[in-house]
């Protein structure tokens, strides 16, 4: 049985406050080390369903972010986070609740080493046509299960194959103050196409402001990365997180956490 489907009901009135907890990002700032506009406008209250998603940013600066998705893989994910550190390049994993739970060590090491950690969702469905009790109970699970391995909840979520319509985007935000991060680069490393072909694919496509996406779970995938990573800083392009790139406090230095809330609030 999973390790919180005993405990779901009592703790989903905490995830319940993280709406008050992730205020900050419901007023877009922008970190002190970067002047990259994002694709959210304003900081009223969100009207449109494009207000809270995120494919790419709107910038001329040669910045990307990379992210991978479906980890954490307890023989692959370890290889990409030495090749992460060697190059010295910090990155985003959205990671699946049910992985992250299995493996809380190496999500601990992910956070560690200064990557930031996004929602996935606990089980990889797809989320057209679930209800919206069904969408924050796959959230929520996964949110508490990366709480509970470094100490804070993620700020974003990926859903699984895209598949997330506007007004379920717009229930996400309001309930839970988490815009939905798609990407712009799609290598489709999915296919398995040969690391040279997710390689070329990556470095080609690349734009100011873009975010790729990749995934931890393909072998090929993870070899491509030091020719992918050398390819994109020979194009003069610089790699920051998904949070950095929008413009947010980087995710390992900020210490929000799900606060729990009284049984009357």
């Amino acid at each position: 049985m999973p390790k919180f489907s005993g405990q779901l009901t009592d703790r989903r009135r905490a995830l319940l406050g993280l709406g008050a907890v992730l205020a900050c990002p419901a007023v877009i700032g922008r970190a002190e080390a970067q002047a990259i506009p994002a694709s959210f406008t304003g900081n009223g209250p969100v009207t449109r369903g494009a207000d809270v998603t995120v494919q790419r940013v709107n910038t001329r600066q040669p910045v990307v972010a990379l992210t991978f998705d479906d980890g954490p893989h307890p023989r692959l994910t370890p290889q990409l986070l030495d090749i992460l550190r060697a190059a010295n390049v910090r990155a985003t994993f959205y990671m699946i609740g049910r992985n992250v739970a299995r493996y809380p060590q190496l999500v601990a090491r992910v956070a560690a080493e200064g990557h930031e950690i996004g929602n996935h969702t606990w089980s990889h469905p797809s989320l057209y046509g679930r209800s919206d009790a069904g969408v924050l109970n796959e959230i929520d699970r996964t949110s508490l299960a990366i709480q509970d391995a470094v100490g804070r909840p993620p700020v974003t979520m990926r859903p699984p194959y895209g598949n997330f319509y506007d007004r379920q985007r717009l229930m996400l935000y309001a309930e839970r103050n988490m815009p939905t991060v798609l990407w712009s680069v799609d290598p489709q490393d999915w296919r398995r196409p040969g690391s040279s072909v997710v390689r070329q694919r990556i470095v080609g496509s690349a734009h100011p402001g873009a975010v790729v996406l990749a995934h931890d779970i393909h072998g090929p995938t993870v070899r491509a990365m030091p020719s992918t990573i050398d390819g994109l800083s020979a194009r003069g392009f610089r790699f920051l997180t998904v949070s950095e790139l929008i413009g947010w406090p980087r995710w390992d230095q900020r210490r929000i956490r799900i606060a729990a809330r009284s049984p009357r609030s």
